[in-house]
């Protein structure tokens, strides 16, 4: 084969019939490209370029594919972008910076994924031709689980508690609000525990994590329950009975604590020690 390809840089033809085996070629990789959903890019690097030159077939042309291509339609008209959110979707095409009109075979596609990648939303990217003039960009969204309050500032987190750069936690008034040193860590498991008292749920306004073993839940009505730093799905469904039996949290109690596994102390309002509310940064 090499043999053959270095003939071929050497073998004189008529200007016409450079021409049409240029365009045979071209039509061939276009329907690879396409044949292979979109795989093109692999095939266009590998591909022998064609151009014709002083009455020669000449192979190597590094040209053909930037001007040649792109006045037969092979320019960037339409980036489609899947798998983002809404939110995420501007900050995502705003990082692969596309140009419309570009030559669609110019573009490097391993750069784009980088850029892509990037970006805090992104955990994996995959960036595609779809000839003749749409990029796709294919993404898998890291789901957000939580804003974590540390040190007065407030961060999104994923479900394994890394921090998401570059995300407005301000946009999410829906996620779970975590709070305090290695509060982003074990929360996913608390979180799952609580969704199945919806009485609970509702009113919960934060987690707070106390000394790195165990948590305590904060109430919209400022109220505080204390969890055991083991066994809390007991402790739940402790509190569940008592709230299906007393409508302890109607009561708008100062704390519920649950952390001795024999009894549950309940202390009203009236009764607690005045103390600030916990500082919560921005909008809850």
């Amino acid at each position: 084969m090499p043999s053959k390809l270095r003939a071929a840089r050497t073998v004189g033809v008529g200007a016409r019939a450079a021409a049409a085996v240029a365009a045979l070629l071209a039509a061939l990789i276009l329907v690879a490209a396409l044949a292979t959903g979109g795989r093109g890019e692999r095939l266009v690097a590998a591909a022998v370029q064609v151009a014709q030159g002083g009455g020669r077939l000449v192979v190597g042309s590094p040209r053909l594919f930037d001007g040649g291509f792109a006045s037969l339609g092979f320019k960037v008209g339409s980036v489609r972008l899947q798998g983002a959110s809404m939110a995420a979707q501007g900050e995502i095409l705003k990082a692969a910076a596309i140009p419309r009109g570009a030559p669609i075979f110019d573009l490097d596609l391993r750069a784009i994924r980088g850029r892509v990648e990037n970006v805090g939303w992104v955990g994996r990217a995959r960036v595609m031709r779809m000839l003749p003039d749409t990029i796709l960009i294919s993404v898998d969204q890291r789901p957000l689980a939580a804003i974590w309050q540390v040190d007065h500032r407030r961060h999104v987190i994923a479900a394994g508690g890394a921090v998401i750069a570059g995300v407005d936690p301000d946009a999410f008034h829906t996620l779970p609000l975590v709070i305090g040193p290695g509060g982003n860590t074990g929360f996913q498991g608390l979180v799952d525990q609580i969704a199945h008292y919806p009485r609970l749920s509702s009113r919960m306004m934060a987690l707070r994590r106390v000394d790195g073993r165990r948590w305590d839940i904060l109430l919209h009505d400022h109220g505080v329950i204390l969890l055991p730093s083991s066994g809390e799905p007991a402790a739940l469904e402790r509190l569940d009975r008592l709230d299906r039996t007393a409508r302890v949290l109607d009561l708008g109690l100062a704390r519920i604590d649950l952390r001795n596994q024999h009894f549950t102390v309940l202390r009203p309002a009236t009764a607690a020690v005045a103390a600030p509310a916990p500082s919560l940064v921005g909008k809850q």
